[in-house]
């Protein structure tokens, strides 16, 4: 599924071309029944569709389901792709600030116990790549929960898997700078129950993380 997946999103299997299913078949060794079933899945997320006569053919990308995780999991996975990131950041800037600025009225005790948690992780983290991914991660999910707008959680599936990859890509590349003072500010501006301080603060964070993989790319 995932090979498929993948030819599919570099255009090795183009937009309306035909897929050969007893080439791939034989290719991967498989039944026909197992190879199915990954196609079934692909069509269940817009990239693949069959019909009489045609077979099964792949979909015109505006058709593909971009926001689902595992499609865009099987982007970030192809390389670093500067576009892709550039939409990412676009689309935090978007979500993250106002998300930031709705979790300082309504975040509860429970929620900025989250923060702080994630905070204390991001600190402890230190030079371990995999620790300071999950902590940063899970710093994002307790903003979004601390909405408390069930649209906006949901959207945790398309933040986390562009960051995580993003997260990946700046620990590996540029170290151990200290990520906490300014998710800190963020807090510190919810906990003082400041939309506006805590949506600038976000705003802050996100030009330095975006810095950062330019950095990278340069």
């Amino acid at each position: 599924m995932e090979v498929i997946a993948q030819r599919i999103l570099t255009g090795q299997f183009a937009e309306g071309s035909t897929l050969d299913i007893t080439a791939l078949q034989t290719e991967f060794d498989v039944s026909l029944t197992v190879l199915r079933e990954a196609l079934k899945v692909l069509a269940a997320k817009g990239m693949v569709d069959a019909r009489p006569k045609r077979g099964t053919f792949v979909r015109p990308r505006a058709d593909w389901s971009l926001l689902d995780g595992d499609v865009l999991r099987w982007q970030f996975a192809r390389s670093a792709q500067p576009s892709l990131f550039e939409d990412l950041h676009e689309l935090r800037g978007i979500v993250e600030p106002g998300a930031a600025s709705l979790a300082a009225v309504r975040a509860s005790e429970a929620d900025v116990a989250a923060l702080d948690a994630a905070l204390a992780a991001m600190a402890a983290a230190g030079t371990d790549a995999s620790a300071a991914v999950a902590a940063d991660l899970a710093f994002h999910r307790a903003l979004l929960a601390a909405t408390h707008n069930e649209l906006l959680v949901r959207m945790e599936v398309v933040i986390e898997t562009g960051l995580a990859e993003r997260d990946r890509m700046v620990h590996g590349a540029l170290g151990t700078d200290d990520p906490v003072p300014s998710h800190r500010a963020v807090v510190d501006a919810i906990r003082a129950r400041d939309p506006g301080a805590a949506a600038s603060a976000m705003r802050l964070l996100l030009k330095k993380a975006f810095d950062d993989v330019a950095r990278i790319g340069s």
